[in-house]
């Protein structure tokens, strides 16, 4: 096991990321007001999307949206670098380019792309520039990757309406950009919490972001 991630100590267990409380408020009638709904619109048949998300270590994204409805097998790699077959190890390092990142296959009939959106950002922080919480880095960059033009304006719409109302309290440094090539991690990294529920990280960090899903997202959560 490489030793990229940071050791949490017993005494910051207990806030992996204070601002996992913030109160967002009416955070998603914001929504309803920027909605993009081509994707309902232009698919009369059910068919698979993916979405691209870059939120911090991927162990957490991962675990956090495989307990989606209407959400497949969540995949975690790389991506937005420009280094050919990247390892953990290099990125890492800092020298590639990429994020950690998660690729979510999706059912627009379950699940909007809208509703994915709002998991993302309810459960990580959109305001720390190359950082969540103790994992530091441009690889732990908050970056949403694109596939079509509905979830660029989505994205784009959404992030400008939450800085309007001041939703955080700092503006917004996530990224939108168009999907480039996406390397599948290592076999280990797939399924870690699942795998690794009583590791040292994902007792710290990665169970305070799954709790947070199934405090805030029950009404969405696999039956």
């Amino acid at each position: 096991m490489s030793n990229c991630r940071p050791r949490v100590s017993r005494s910051h267990r207990s806030s992996p990321g204070a601002w996992l409380a913030l109160p967002l408020l009416a955070f998603f009638p914001l929504i309803t007001a920027t909605q993009v709904n081509a994707e309902e619109s232009t698919n009369s048949t059910t068919e698979t999307k993916i979405a691209t998300f870059a939120g911090g270590c991927f162990w957490c994204t991962e675990a956090v949206f495989e307990r989606m409805n209407g959400v497949g097998d969540v995949v975690s790699g790389y991506i937005g670098g420009h280094v050919p077959n990247p390892t953990y190890e290099q990125v890492c390092g800092k020298q590639t380019g990429h994020a950690e990142a998660v690729e979510i296959p999706y059912d627009p009939s379950v699940v909007s792309y809208e509703e994915l959106l709002e998991v993302f950002f309810k459960t990580h922080d959109p305001t720390t520039l190359n950082r969540q919480g103790y994992d530091e880095g441009p690889q732990y960059r908050s970056e949403i990757f694109y596939h079509e033009s509905y979830q660029k304006d989505a994205a784009e719409k959404i992030i400008k309406a939450m800085d309007a109302k001041g939703i955080f309290n700092a503006p917004i440094v996530t990224k939108v950009s168009e999907a480039s090539r996406f390397y599948e991690a290592e076999d280990y990294h797939q399924d870690y919490f699942a795998n690794n529920p009583g590791q040292g990280y994902c007792r710290a960090v990665v169970a305070a972001k799954v709790q947070k899903f199934d405090e805030l997202f029950s009404d969405k959560a696999k039956p």
